[in-house]
């Protein structure tokens, strides 16, 4: 059935991913391994260098010396994350990432914020299907605290997202939003 592409590159591509797919054993060990190093890390990373390094080896790519992660720091996948330069996240984010999540150079996310980038579907007899759209924040946006962005969305360059804002489509570059579901409040 799925004999071309691994899950891996099917999910990147933005397949579904259901419960009974032959190499669905594959992805629920990458989940376990990440979930694994994210408990270490956030047990045992005290210092700026040993948050890149640990976090480096869960999402499979060098993080810059010049982005800064607070711990806790949760993600479930790790492998479809991209952070740019002089990143800031602070404490107690999440990040579901098997949608991809893109965060380009000089983004400030505020704490406790969720980068959700999967969902399932309403049908209840489908609903352990996994769908994975990809979130990408937009260079120099600032997510304020406690923001929840959904799969899909597309944060503009310069944007910014007050704190505990649901953002549920793409937020205009150089705007202000705000509220649940999150709306425009001003042009920057």
């Amino acid at each position: 059935m799925h004999t071309e592409k691994d899950i891996f590159a099917r999910l990147q591509a933005g397949e579904l991913l259901r419960k009974d797919d032959p190499e669905y054993g594959k992805f629920a060990e990458a989940v376990s391994r990440t979930i694994r190093l994210c408990v270490q890390m956030n047990a045992t990373a005290t210092e700026p260098d040993q948050v890149r390094a640990q976090l480096s080896e869960i999402i499979g790519s060098k993080i810059d010396e010049s982005t800064t992660i607070f711990p806790p720091f949760h993600t479930n996948f790790g492998r479809s994350i991209r952070l740019g330069k002089n990143v800031f996240i602070n404490h107690a984010c999440s990040f579901l990432d098997i949608g991809g999540i893109t965060i380009e150079d000089d983004v400030q996310i505020g704490p406790r914020v969720n980068l959700t980038s999967e969902n399932h579907p309403l049908d209840p007899g489908n609903r352990t299907t996994l769908i994975p759209k990809p979130i990408v924040i937009k260079r120099n946006a600032w997510i304020g605290a406690a923001v929840t962005i959904l799969p899909g969305v597309t944060v503009g360059e310069n944007a910014i997202v007050a704190a505990g804002a649901v953002v549920n489509r793409d937020v205009p570059a150089n705007t202000v939003v705000a509220g649940i579901p999150a709306k425009m409040v001003k042009q920057l």
